[in-house]
């Protein structure tokens, strides 16, 4: 079987059978990172791993502009893909004809109406995208550890930055966000 990075490589020529090997390829690591991420969200979620491996996935080989340069290159994708999933996710969830954010329950727990404690998706995306604007490695950091799941050291290999350099943008931005994210249920332990 060939390495991800042929395989992209094909893919970026138009073979069309490459990307079926590649989801073979990359299809547990992708499983782990989406499993890790839905980890870190609101008790009742209805979006599974398999589900979000699969939608992120077919927008990554779906997007005909795109040209993966590496491995590292194409999991940086996955993360960013799987960040704008949960978001849309949420937001849809949030939607007064979804039911405006209200939890479904079965009848017989319907007594127990405390509120669970819960991350707000759209808080941090929002504050991501602000801490972007500031400084888009730190933010890109805080993608790869928190939506992807990565190491300080591998998001460090995939940013192309010493992991020194990693762990001073994971200190900075973990402080803005939760400055930023105050009481929305910002945990800034991704792992």
């Amino acid at each position: 079987m060939a390495d991800v990075s042929h395989l992209l490589s094909a893919i970026n020529s138009g073979d069309s059978l490459a990307s079926e090997q590649l989801l073979t390829l990359v299809y547990d690591d992708l499983r782990r990172l989406a499993t890790n991420r839905l980890s870190h969200e609101a008790p009742g979620q209805t979006l599974q791993p398999t589900a979000l491996v699969h939608e992120a996935y077919l927008r990554l080989v779906g997007t005909q502009d795109v040209h993966w340069e590496s491995r590292a290159h194409f999991f940086a994708a996955a993360a960013e893909a799987m960040r704008r999933i949960l978001v849309e996710h949420a937001r849809s969830k949030h939607r007064l004809k979804r039911g405006g954010g209200v939890a479904r329950l079965p009848l017989e727990e319907a007594e127990l109406l405390a509120p669970e404690p819960r991350e707000d998706v759209l808080a941090l995306d929002e504050a991501l995208t602000e801490l972007a604007a500031t400084d888009r490695a730190a933010a890109d950091l805080v993608q790869l550890r928190y939506f992807a799941g990565l190491s300080i050291s591998d998001a460090a290999h995939v940013l192309g930055v010493s992991q020194r350099t990693a762990e001073r943008l994971w200190t900075f931005a973990r402080a803005w966000l939760r400055e930023k994210v105050q009481g929305a249920g910002w945990d800034d332990n991704p792992s």
